[in-house]
């Protein structure tokens, strides 16, 4: 079946494009958000302040990030039909666009979406480079209100950005959100950051903030909620989307679903 995930509106959009490379259309929309502060009463960070903290290091933040996951590479690969084309795929919190790339050798458009208009500037001039696959458009948006029509996309990543959403709330909302997306047959993998990864020594998911380092020395905090793998498989369990597996790796929880 063939569906185009149209645009829907999302805070009175607007978009410019910008001829990618072989003629693809490299579109980035911008939506308003709600959030008037990056910091709440909490003192927790907003998904204002989460967005900011992309906007100031995501130049620096795209170079170290060259390669796709092993994982994503074996999901994208046994998730692709060998005889029907994938005709749109969808990488949410796409950052330098390096998955988005991947998920355009297999379907013949993916739309990558993110948060930071900096890091999509990154993800424009690595499609730029892109010599082969389907097109890619970018779109600005928050992972719980996707400009994306239901039912529209085959194939998705959500790849190490649930666990920058500061509310399990709004972690769970961008879940229904990605099971909204997803048509019948669908599949997405979704991972977050684990307490199994060597840097922590905790056992239950947890709140923290994880400095980055410029090239001058200034250290940005970077807001993470640290997953158990109990909790994040409850977290995928509460969400509307169907649950196929679990597992973990390299420290990072993964679950394979389905729309």
């Amino acid at each position: 079946m063939n569906v185009t995930p149209v645009f829907r509106s999302v805070g009175n959009p607007f978009g410019s494009a910008d001829r990618g490379a072989e003629g693809r259309t490299v579109e980035v929309v911008v939506g308003r958000t709600t959030d008037e502060d990056t910091m709440d009463e909490n003192g927790h960070p907003t998904r204002r302040g989460v967005r900011e903290t992309y906007d100031r290091i995501g130049s620096h933040f795209a170079e170290t990030r060259a390669h796709p996951w092993p994982a994503v590479e074996r999901f994208v690969e046994r998730a692709s039909p060998t005889t029907d084309a994938i005709e749109w795929g969808l990488d949410l919190g796409c950052g330098n666009a390096r998955h988005a790339a991947l998920l355009a050798d297999r379907a013949e458009q993916v739309v990558g979406i993110d948060a930071s208009r900096t890091v999509l500037d990154t993800a424009r001039e690595r499609i730029r480079g892109k010599k082969a696959g389907g097109a890619i458009e970018l779109c600005q948006a928050d992972a719980t209100h996707l400009p994306l029509a239901s039912d529209s996309v085959a194939l998705g990543v959500y790849i190490a950005t649930v666990h920058h959403l500061p509310t399990r709330d709004a972690r769970v909302a961008s879940l229904d959100e990605l099971s909204r997306v997803l048509a019948s047959g669908g599949r997405a993998l979704v991972s977050a950051w684990s307490t199994s990864h060597e840097t922590f020594d905790r056992e239950e998911g947890f709140d923290t903030t994880v400095d980055w380092t410029l090239p001058g020395g200034e250290t940005v905090p970077r807001y993470y909620h640290i997953y158990d793998p109990a909790e994040f498989e409850r977290d995928v369990s509460a969400s509307a989307l169907g649950l196929e597996r679990v597992f973990e790796e390299t420290g990072n929880c993964y679950a394979v679903v389905c729309g």
